[in-house]
């Protein structure tokens, strides 16, 4: 009797997780719950992985950006740069690839009129090389955002036919509005799975996207800043040359 009881409880347990809580609503809406509940996994994996690659982005560099601007206005190029090396973040990277290009054009004795744009430039490159790797991943976010509602109003229309089938054939033997409801019911599942799915997705996808479109606007302005500074930095030595 006690080995019976041990044998059976295993699957007693199993039988009642199936047949409870979010995984009975998983097996009752069909084929397409599992494509969205895989589309929802992969989804929650890129906001975690963005959400912590987006962290350094929270970082204020107005106070590099003033540190920055007041050294190399001062001529003390190599101090500005260490400074921007000793600093973790994508804005202080910038800053620190324009300031390298602009103290190697100057040791080479390169054309004025011509480092600005040389600077710039590389600031632009290097830029566009960080955006697209803070980018990484998003387009997977909407594409799920777009997909699970879609995959949900398909297993739905799907779960619909079955059911009117359902009530074809039950014509005479059996209520038609009881065996209509619990045919839609389950047929609806697929949709509101999909919401579930999609509409987080494309909460975070909007979220991410702000946060990346922010920061290339710190970098537009550290970039006008440092190309100000190097514009009337080189004036000066030009004036007491």
């Amino acid at each position: 009797m006690t080995m019976t009881l041990h044998l059976t409880e295993p699957t007693l347990l199993a039988a009642g997780f199936f047949q409870s809580g979010a995984m009975k609503y998983l097996i009752d809406g069909g084929f397409f719950m599992w494509p969205i509940l895989a589309l929802g996994i992969l989804a929650l994996a890129v906001i975690i992985e963005r959400y912590r690659s987006l962290k350094l982005l929270e970082a204020d560099s107005s106070t590099l950006r003033e540190q920055v601007v007041e050294l190399l206005s001062e001529d003390r190029i190599e101090e500005s740069l260490d400074l921007c090396d000793a600093t973790r973040g994508p804005v202080p990277a910038i800053l620190s690839n324009g300031l390298r290009k602009y103290l190697v054009l100057r040791r080479l004795n390169y054309d004025p009129a011509l480092t600005e744009q040389q600077v710039l430039k590389s600031m632009e490159n290097y830029g566009g090389h960080i955006v697209a790797a803070l980018e990484k991943h998003l387009p997977i976010l909407a594409t799920v955002a777009s997909v699970a509602p879609m995959l949900g109003f398909l297993g739905t229309v799907q779960g619909m036919i079955v059911s009117f089938g359902d009530i074809e054939a039950s014509l005479g033997r059996q209520n038609i509005v009881l065996a209509a409801a619990s045919g839609i019911r389950v047929a609806l599942l697929t949709t509101a799975f999909g919401l579930i799915v999609g509409i987080p997705a494309y909460m975070a996808f909007n979220y991410f996207t702000g946060i990346i479109n922010e920061f290339v606007l710190q970098v537009e302005t550290s970039a006008a800043e440092l190309i100000e500074t190097i514009t009337l930095r080189m004036t000066l030595n030009k004036e007491d040359s």
